[in-house]
């Protein structure tokens, strides 16, 4: 062990393999070769080089990972099917005067694509109007009815973004209404697209970009390049309308990947690292008033943008009125940038009251021994009146306490439907079931992502459907087995240190295909033990030799984790994330844990 930090050799770590979550520790694999030639070439200290190996970095990439740059990997537009087509389209409606408008999803990822092109068109001297619909009254994405009203306003050409890739109904009525649709996408889409003029998606079948990890607002971005290169060819820019610098509005991307929950890995990872980056200078007035709002300090980061800024913006989707995000993220007045971002803070707040109340009833009623079989490879949980702007964080909440894939949906009783939001576990794919459950008839509809999918049902279906996912979905839960912390060093308490943070941050921004590093502490004993409101545990831990640490362990005091902690007594194995402590100007570290053991207890052994 050098410097009191120490890279792991033994599968089971620790040799937990069951821990007080239920999870078995793991090392992070990693080449021990590429480590050292890692090490070697840039210097680094060999945890954080092992760190690297071990997500999949190999020495030639190493580079562009600890300093990705886009003019390294920005792809080239015309790689995505259909890019240069709806760059074409756009570009001739702007020739041409066409009145256009945005079609856009009521979460982040659309608020954030839509202030994007609504920036460039406005730099090209056009104010583009936003439609997006309402969650409650028309639901995800375009519908007949929305785009009857739009075309009856007047438009001619709608782009829709983050939404419009499964929308062929919608589209197919556009067209007898001529109402011309380019849709900008990323969610799982079928083999044939919808009959759009163009359908720019990574994920549509046959793109060769190889992007398809991006969120909408990484392809809108991608097509921000593509309208500017479709204008530079026709002359369309001048001394006095200089070409757009898209880079200025990479704030809004990274917020938009992030809030995502996408995999933040190579040109993804350039654009959130850039982007966060560029935030840091709050030129955006709708950004800066909400992070104002939302109390924020510090250098803009993931957590900013995934619990500071993110909830607020969704909160106008989810119980609001659902333009408010991107109205906030596409204005230039701080006036009404202010006014906008305390409308929001407060529905987040209003939010958070409905949220709890669905996670506490649903939980009770999985809690009650005939509605909740462990063995069974995914929940699904449902109840009447549940509000369907929250069963989305309420079905997250509930896969982080159960630990497999959950859906929750809110029953409508007077209008016979069924809203249902899920979320699932790596390596399980939630969103393909949900597709395949739609294509048997089961749903009235559904889609989504990987990790999240959403749909709608007929309440009477929903036993059915149940069982069509746990036979779906047992043989991946099956292949994933017990689920696993992977663990990137031991460290000793006086180890665990500002230095080892802040060498580890080199690694940021965390995320999904860049997890944020896990230490492990081992025979700590817990020490100041306190119970704080909202179900968090504050406490020390000391090691063998008397250093501490200050932790905390988030929504735990009613977990066996939490309740262990709370009891203090003989020392325990604890893994977590290291994070700054700048209180009082201390400058330290605080550590936040992920799981403990006990050694004395013993867990599926």
């Amino acid at each position: 062990m050098a410097d009191g930090v120490s890279n792991i050799v033994s599968d089971a770590f620790l040799g937990v393999e069951r821990s007080l979550s239920g999870r078995a520790w793991r090392e992070r694999p990693a080449d021990m070769a590429v480590v050292r030639d890692i090490q070697q070439r840039h210097g680094l200290t060999e945890p954080l080089a092992r760190a690297l190996a071990s997500r999949g970095v190999s020495l030639e990439q190493a580079e562009h990972y600890l300093r990705p740059t886009l003019k390294a990997l920005f792809p080239d537009p015309s790689s995505f099917t259909d890019m240069d087509r709806a760059a074409e389209i756009l570009i001739d409606a702007l020739e041409q005067g066409r009145p256009t408008m945005v079609f856009a999803d009521y979460d982040v990822d659309g608020a954030t694509s839509a202030a994007q092109l609504v920036r460039w068109y406005r730099h090209m001297g056009v104010e583009l109007p936003i439609y997006i619909p309402d969650r409650l009254t028309e639901g995800y994405g375009p519908s007949p009815a929305a785009f009857r009203k739009i075309r009856e306003g007047g438009a001619e050409l709608v782009v829709t973004l983050d939404c419009g890739a499964a929308a062929y109904d919608a589209i197919a009525s556009a067209a007898e209404i001529g109402l011309e649709v380019v849709v900008i996408d990323h969610h799982l889409m079928r083999e044939d697209p919808p009959a759009a003029a163009a359908v720019v998606n990574p994920n549509r079948p046959g793109c060769q970009s190889g992007q398809g990890v991006l969120a909408a607002a990484g392809v809108t971005f991608v097509l921000l390049a593509a309208l500017n290169r479709e204008a530079r060819k026709r002359g369309l820019f001048t001394k006095e309308r200089p070409q757009p610098d898209p880079r200025q509005w990479l704030d809004l991307v990274a917020l938009g990947e992030v809030c995502d929950v996408t995999q933040l890995v190579g040109f993804n990872r350039a654009l959130t690292t850039l982007g966060l980056r560029t935030m840091g200078a709050w030129a955006n007035p709708g950004l800066k008033a909400l992070f104002e709002v939302g109390k924020g300090s510090g250098e803009p980061s993931v957590f900013h943008a995934g619990f500071i800024l993110g909830p607020r913006i969704n909160a106008g989707g989810r119980i609001g009125r659902s333009d408010l995000g991107a109205k906030l993220l596409a204005t230039d007045d701080p006036l009404e940038a202010r006014a906008l971002a305390e409308e929001l803070d407060g529905l987040n707040t209003e939010r958070k009251a409905v949220e709890a109340a669905v996670v506490e009833e649903a939980a009770a009623m999985l809690e009650r021994g005939s509605n909740f079989n462990p063995d069974a490879p995914v929940i699904v949980v449902a109840g009447e009146d549940w509000h369907p702007g929250v069963i989305g964080i309420v079905a997250g909440r509930l896969r982080e306490r159960y630990r497999k894939p959950v859906v929750v949906i809110g029953v409508d009783r007077a209008a016979n439907v069924g809203k249902g939001s899920g979320r699932s576990q790596p390596g399980v794919n939630l969103g393909r079931a949900i597709q395949a459950a739609f294509e048997t008839g089961l749903l009235m509809a559904g889609g989504g992502h990987a990790m999240a999918a959403g749909l709608s049902i007929r309440p009477d279906a929903i036993p059915e459907f149940r069982a069509f996912l746990e036979e779906r979905l047992a043989g991946e839960m099956e292949a994933v087995g017990i689920e696993a912390v992977e663990i990137d060093a031991l460290v000793q308490p006086r180890a665990a240190n500002r230095a080892l943070l802040d060498d580890f941050q080199r690694l940021a921004p965390f995320g999904p295909g860049n997890p944020e590093p896990l230490f492990a502490l081992t025979q700590v004993r817990p020490d100041r033990m306190s119970a704080l409101k909202g179900g968090h545990v504050r406490l020390d831990l000391v090691g063998p030799t008397g250093d501490r640490i200050k932790a905390i362990s988030w929504r735990s005091a009613e977990t066996p984790l939490g309740q262990r902690l709370l009891a203090g007594g003989g020392a325990l194995d604890v893994v977590g994330k290291l994070k700054p402590d700048d209180y009082m100007g201390r400058n330290g570290v605080q550590l936040e844990i992920e799981d403990a053991h006990d050694p004395r207890a013993r867990y599926g052994s």
